[in-house]
């Protein structure tokens, strides 16, 4: 593992958030944030001294900001900030989702912008470290001002309070957690509760970083599932006996979009070598069924959404998103709207529609291999058809995936709900997006697990004749997880272990050059 991460606000990469997330890479506060988070809070501690009026400070939040709170009553505001935020509820975030929570927070507060002391983000490192995790509820948020009640619930663990999920020994495998008092976490590890001082607990609980984290990691389910099904579809192509011709570079190029070019190119080297191919040249077919001709433009379309999403969070990772900010150099505190999610949430909506379009293109091509009106193979390559079903009942479970994801795609970011006394009117609904992203994609994993094991079945019976050089090596993948049937058995926990392989990316692999990692 290499060195620490050093946290500056402004440099963090996917590449780190996932070696610090996924891997348990070592993070620390770098000497220049470390610096420019003094400068800050020596600005909010003589504006205190001066009885300026600064939200969150002297002020109540939200609708009570009209409220003003007394200097010596500052830092127990903080705490009930804290307190009466952390009110989420329904099942804990996954490790992975709230460490990338504690990195994109304490990146963000690197920056100076916050006003907070360095201790505050040194706490946050530390948790990480340690493979301390607080337990954060995963609804509550509607994505303006932030992921309020998540985020409390993460700093309601910083202070003490609550209850946190322990990793022993980090970044070692088997992880084994234990839950526990937050206050007995800090006390074994030899850490000491944050004693908030003014500011610092809006500070905590006011961005985007839920949404954030949940995104990021998306995105990287998002890249490895586009890959995954240019491997299935390559394997069905031939199972179906289709023509490569439409993937000529000739014809894409004549409509350049980049993740139709990059489809094209895969389906291309996937099945280059093909004997099934080369079996029926000069057959009458001359077109084949959309969901086989136009994969380049429905996986390119994914492709070119994923890119639009990666920009929107590699700029947010390194984003101020809570207010107000203090800007040192001229000496003031801007309250602002930095943390409204719309830029997030609607990516992460763009994101659901393509991966539903994915799935359900996926899921046609299932049934094209199963469905006697559609092939030249054996009714739902049934060994015995009549005496066994086959796959019958795969392609009826890949359906209800697809069709449920036809309902989780409806966009949540253009929802909103006034919160906050009328205060805040319009909310993003950043988290609901992410969310049901995430049961979008582990079912697309699960219909794509369904046509590799479709694919492999339908070009077994091919044989002796077989497919691409690259599309080989995905069917031999398939066969090590689930051997070839000789009759009808439950294939419930080959298509489990299949999305197992999908979600870990084992098929997209296949795409990368050798070595890489």
């Amino acid at each position: 593992m290499p060195r620490s991460l050093l946290l500056t606000g402004y440099k963090l990469t996917r590449k780190d958030f996932h070696d610090v997330v996924l891997r348990y890479r070592g993070v620390a506060l770098a000497p220049r944030a470390r610096r420019a988070m003094k400068r800050s809070r020596a600005l909010v501690e003589r504006m205190i001294a001066e009885k300026k009026v600064v939200y969150g400070v002297t002020t109540g939040v939200g609708s009570l900001s009209t409220e003003h709170i007394d200097p010596h009553q500052a830092r127990q505001l903080q705490l009930n900030i804290v307190r009466s935020h952390a009110c989420g509820v329904g099942e804990p975030l996954g490790a992975a989702e709230t460490r990338g929570i504690l990195l994109l927070r304490a990146n963000a507060l690197a920056t100076g912008l916050s006003g907070t002391r360095p201790a505050v983000a040194d706490l946050l490192c530390e948790f990480l470290n340690h493979g301390i995790h607080p337990v954060v509820p995963e609804r509550g948020s509607v994505g303006a001002s932030g992921d309020l009640a998540p985020l409390a619930h993460v700093a309601l663990g910083l202070v003490g309070e609550g209850e946190v999920s322990v990793i022993k020994n980090p970044g070692r495998e088997p992880l084994h957690a234990a839950r526990m008092a937050a206050g007995k976490a800090l006390a074994k590890a030899g850490l000491k509760p944050l004693a908030l001082e003014a500011k610092e607990g809006l500070s905590l609980v006011n961005g985007t970083q839920v949404m954030q984290s949940l995104g990021l990691l998306a995105l990287r389910q998002v890249e490895i599932l586009v890959d995954t099904a240019d491997v299935a579809g390559a394997l069905s192509l031939d199972a179906l006996r289709g023509s490569p011709i439409a993937f000529d570079e000739r014809l894409q190029r004549a409509r350049p979009h980049a993740g139709q070019l990059t489809t094209a190119k895969n389906l291309r080297r996937l099945n280059r070598g093909s004997a099934i191919r080369r079996s029926h040249l000069n057959c009458a077919r001359v077109q084949d069924a959309y969901s086989l001709r136009c994969m380049p433009q429905v996986h390119g379309t994914a492709r070119d959404a994923l890119a639009y999403g990666a920009k929107v969070f590699e700029i947010e990772m390194n984003s101020v998103t809570d207010n107000p900010l203090v800007f040192v150099r001229d000496g003031e505190v801007l309250s602002g709207g930095n943390f409204h999610g719309q830029p997030l949430a609607t990516a992460l909506d763009l994101m659901a529609i393509v991966m539903t379009q994915l799935g359900g293109i996926s899921e046609r091509r299932i049934d094209r291999m199963v469905n006697p009106l559609t092939s030249d193979l054996p009714p739902f390559l049934a060994g015995s058809p009549g005496l066994e079903s086959g796959l019958m009942l795969a392609q009826v479970t890949a359906a209800a995936l697809a069709s449920e994801n036809k309902v989780l795609a409806h966009p949540a970011s253009v929802d909103s709900i006034p919160t906050s006394g009328n205060k805040e009117d319009y909310v993003s609904m950043g988290v609901a997006a992410a969310l049901k992203l995430r049961a979008i994609l582990a079912n697309v994993a699960s219909i794509l697990a369904i046509e590799l094991l479709a694919a492999s079945w339908a070009i077994d019976l091919l044989a002796p004749l077989r497919t691409g050089t690259l599309a080989e090596r995905a069917r031999d993948l398939v066969r090590r997880a689930s051997p070839a049937p000789k009759h009808d058995r439950s294939i419930s926990p080959d298509m489990a272990r299949l999305a197992q392989l999908v979600r870990d990316g084992v098929f997209a692999r296949l795409l990368r050059p050798r070595g890489a990692p």
